[in-house]
């Protein structure tokens, strides 16, 4: 079977967002939560690069070693789920997830976090597929549909890929060969004719 993954290819990304608002309007994730989020590294400087960061789905997810109640499972596709009713709201997934991944909302009573929210590879939870409690638990289950997660497919530039992870590795793999000398091919110098860190040719 499928091992769901992500994978994310720098070089391709414009910084648009498209990602973050396909996943929010997708599932309408509550207030003060975002699934995914675009995070710029050397913003406004030469080779500035940014990355798209999302639960990954780890296959030895630490979210899943330090909860104290097991409110996380792994489904065949590999993907990384929660059940929101095993949940107690302690927080130690969103201390041990290195992406940042598992958030609270920040509705509700000063002080009160509620359950914890996380991207879901557009998979649903535990819930009946397609029903009305799996949607305002966890949003819309795609991958039951047979689609993709929404914010791969609202990529304009495909650098965000998503599905079976041989797959998307392989089409990674070739773009890489394809480019020849990776950031140095596709970098600041190939849009702006200078090399990375040198000023304007005169």
């Amino acid at each position: 079977m499928a091992r769901m993954k992500f994978i994310w290819d720098e070089e391709r990304c414009m910084e648009c967002n498209g990602c973050v608002t396909a996943c929010k309007n997708e599932h309408e994730v509550p207030w003060g939560v975002n699934r995914r989020r675009v995070v710029t590294l050397n913003d406004g400087v030469p080779g500035e690069k940014s990355i798209s960061v999302a639960c990954m789905h780890c296959s030895d997810a630490p979210c899943m070693a330090v909860c104290p109640v097991n409110c996380f499972y792994r489904t065949d596709e590999g993907v990384v789920l929660h059940d929101k009713d095993v949940c107690i709201g302690c927080g130690y997934c969103s201390y041990a997830c290195p992406f940042g991944a598992p958030q609270f909302p920040s509705q509700g009573t000063f002080g009160v976090r509620g359950k914890m929210d996380k991207c879901t590879f557009c998979a649903g939870g535990p819930e009946a597929n397609g029903s009305q409690a799996e949607f305002e638990k966890y949003g819309r289950n795609r991958l039951a549909e047979g689609k993709l997660p929404a914010c791969a497919e609202m990529c304009s530039t495909k650098a965000l890929l998503a599905g079976d992870g041989d797959v998307v590795a392989d089409i990674f793999r070739n773009r890489v060969v394809q480019r020849g000398k990776g950031a140095e091919v596709w970098g600041w110098g190939t849009a702006y004719g200078t090399k990375a860190g040198e000023g304007a040719k005169s």
